[in-house]
């Protein structure tokens, strides 16, 4: 879980410092390109020689590996809000794959009418007094969630929960969901 919130870090770092260098760049283009064309540009080393880092990097990771999981999550949320990098929801990798699919003809829609075979699980809601429990449910239920994503998964109502199953195992689902505090809506 650690290391999945140091990827996380290490990302918002990386985007903050990209989003950095293109804000520099366009305000000092015209210094730039006068002292790119004083100096000779270095070639990055190939993807396999060792770099040198500077010995400020090297302190920052030692920070960040010494923080415990709720430390890096906040540092995560902390850094987010400070150089203003948007939080993809999960339910957007879906997006391309969904739009894909509509793209199909109207035969292929019709034939979906006629025979449901596959069901979707939505959660629509839930009740706070059963909130953790329902936190811990969705972190078994949703595979390589954490407990930090399924948290904010089920704040943030309403979200897909599995699609493209089976009809008893989506009243199994509902079922052990509701049972939790959960309202669930098949479709």
């Amino acid at each position: 879980m650690v290391n999945q919130c140091l990827v996380r870090v290490q990302t918002c770092i990386l985007r903050s410092a990209r989003q950095c260098m293109v804000a520099k760049r366009s305000m000092a283009s015209e210094a730039a390109a006068a002292a790119a064309s004083q100096k000779e540009i270095s070639m990055p080393p190939p993807s396999g020689v060792d770099r040198n880092f500077s010995p400020k990097l090297h302190k920052i990771v030692d920070d960040i590996e010494k923080l415990t999981l709720l430390e890096a999550s906040d540092l995560n949320e902390l850094l987010r809000i400070r150089l203003n990098i948007k939080d993809v929801p999960m339910a957007m990798a879906a997006g391309p794959m969904l739009s894909a699919a509509k793209a199909g003809g109207e035969e292929e829609e019709q034939e979906k009418v006629k025979i449901k075979s596959a069901y979707t699980v939505k959660l629509t809601g839930f009740d706070d007094t059963k909130k953790v429990a329902l936190i811990k449910e969705m972190k078994a239920i949703v595979p390589g969630m954490n407990l930090v994503q399924a948290k904010k998964f089920v704040e943030s109502v309403p979200q897909l929960i599995r699609k493209d199953i089976s009809k008893e195992e989506a009243d199994k689902l509902k079922a052990s969901l509701e049972a939790l505090g959960a309202q669930v809506s098949v479709e």
